[in-house]
């Protein structure tokens, strides 16, 4: 008996079929950027392992920065980044706040988010000219002649660069301030006011509390944005050569960073590795051991800042 082939089965065939056509497209396009940062990282791990050593991680440059190690791009990397993320993070947040809680819906608001979304998509070397203009030659300036420093804040340091890159990842943490916060459901900022609590205690005690795992996602992509980048710190701190730390000595005994002097910083030695070297080609291994500390660095804050956003969750989750 022959079974008889309808327009319908004909019709279910060519659906399944475009279904399997798109599936397949889509694990490809997955798999495709997949393999190529295995492959990158990959080749990053094989050569920068030859160089990674103790000595490495814990020594100045010398010999024309062929040998020695990568310490003070280190310290500068984490320094910088830390102050990056003191200075965005407060000032995002409380722009997220402000907008998703006290600003409404009016046109200056919908101006504000435009100009958030239309920063996020400037270049970084146009950050990088704006803090010399702004931070360096206005501000800097500015303290010099009324504190009468001489030329002490108008100048590159590092507290120029966290700046720049502070303005570099405001975008960030405010669009994801404000999905964080609107995901928290209005009948809890209800309640919370019907039992007399006021609008700003209800947004610290129940809003916040709520939002801080996505507020948290912001500042973990801040920090793989900021650690990384070149451009914005290129004139406004980062330093050829610099052995020795920024570090001042408080009342001549404590220790602690001087944010009015320049720095060394792990993107930037790569790049003064690959263009300004006595030989380019010699310091290879070297450029390849700074990329992997760079990277490895940079997915440990990551990762640290994960903690803290799954431990908020787990915490949220009991808490209802």
């Amino acid at each position: 008996m022959r079974s008889v082939v309808t327009a319908q089965d004909l019709t279910l065939k060519s659906i399944n079929w475009k279904e399997s056509f798109l599936t397949g497209a889509v694990m490809l396009f997955t798999a495709l950027p997949f393999l190529a940062l295995v492959l990158m990282l990959g080749n990053i791990l094989l050569e920068g392992g030859k160089v990674i050593s103790w000595g490495f991680l814990s020594q100045s440059p010398s010999g024309g920065m062929l040998h020695g190690g990568i310490f003070p791009c280190i310290f500068g990397t984490l320094m910088v980044t830390i102050l990056m993320i003191l200075m965005a993070l407060p000032l995002g947040i409380g722009a997220g706040i402000y907008l998703v809680e006290y600003a409404g819906q009016g046109m200056i608001v919908r101006v504000i988010r435009a100009a958030v979304n239309n920063l996020a998509g400037v270049p970084s070397i146009v950050f990088g000219l704006f803090g010399v203009g702004f931070f360096i030659l206005f501000i800097g300036r500015s303290m010099d002649s009324v504190l009468q420093t001489g030329l002490l804040f108008g100048q590159p340091c590092m507290i120029w660069a966290a700046a720049t890159l502070s303005v570099l990842v405001l975008p960030i943490i405010i669009v994801s301030t404000e999905e964080a916060l609107n995901a928290v459901p209005q009948s809890h900022r209800q309640a919370s006011m019907a039992l007399g609590a006021t609008k700003w205690e209800t947004i610290w005690n129940v809003v916040l509390p709520q939002a801080r795992a996505g507020i948290l996602t912001g500042a973990i992509l801040s920090v793989s944005r900021g650690a990384g980048e070149t451009a914005p710190i290129l004139f406004t701190g980062c330093a050829y050569f610099l052995p020795h730390l920024p570090v001042v000595k408080l009342f001549g005994v404590i220790p602690m960073v001087n944010p009015a002097s320049q720095f060394m910083e792990l993107s930037y030695h790569i790049f003064v590795m690959a263009t300004q070297s006595i030989d380019p080609i010699k310091t290879l291994p070297i450029q390849y051991g700074t990329t992997l500390v760079l990277i490895s660095m940079t997915f440990l804050l990551n990762f640290t800042a994960i903690g803290f956003r799954i431990h908020f969750r787990r915490q949220q989750g009991s808490l209802h």
